[in-house]
C-alpha cells in the first residue's frame, strides 16, 4: 500500500467513523502534544494525568494539539505511559457521543 493510500484510509477512518466509548476505552483531553517519541500528556475526566502513545498508523498522518479529545485504551503494564490513543475525536464525533448520553461534555466549549 502506498503512503498516499494509507494516509487516505487513516484520514477517512478519523473523519467518518463515529466510535462510542465502551468499557475498555476512556475519553481524555490532550494537555501537551508530542513530548517526543510520539507521546502525549492526557487527562481523564477524573483528573488523572499520564502519558499516552500515538499508534504508528496515526503518525505523520493525523496531528493532534493541546485541548483535543482522544479515546484512550489503557495499557496495564505501563508506569509512565499508561495508555494508547485509539482514535482522535473531532467536534461532530463529540456531539454524537454527547447525544448518546455517554459523555457529559463539561470540558468542551463550542
Amino acid at each position: 500500500m502506498s503512503q498516499f493510500t494509507k494516509r487516505k484510509h487513516v484520514f477517512k477512518e478519523v473523519h467518518e467513523e463515529y466510535v462510542l466509548p465502551d468499557e475498555r476505552n476512556r475519553i481524555a483531553k490532550v494537555l501537551a502534544a508530542n513530548l517526543g517519541n510520539n507521546l502525549h500528556r492526557v487527562q481523564l475526566d477524573g483528573g488523572e494525568v499520564f502519558l499516552a502513545s500515538m499508534p504508528k498508523k496515526f503518525r505523520n498522518n493525523i496531528y493532534i494539539k493541546k485541548d483535543d479529545f482522544v479515546l484512550i485504551t489503557p495499557i496495564a503494564e505501563g508506569d509512565k505511559v499508561k495508555g494508547e490513543i485509539a482514535t482522535i475525536l473531532l467536534k461532530p464525533q463529540i456531539r454524537y457521543i454527547a447525544e448518546q448520553n455517554l459523555w457529559l461534555v463539561s470540558w468542551w466549549i463550542d
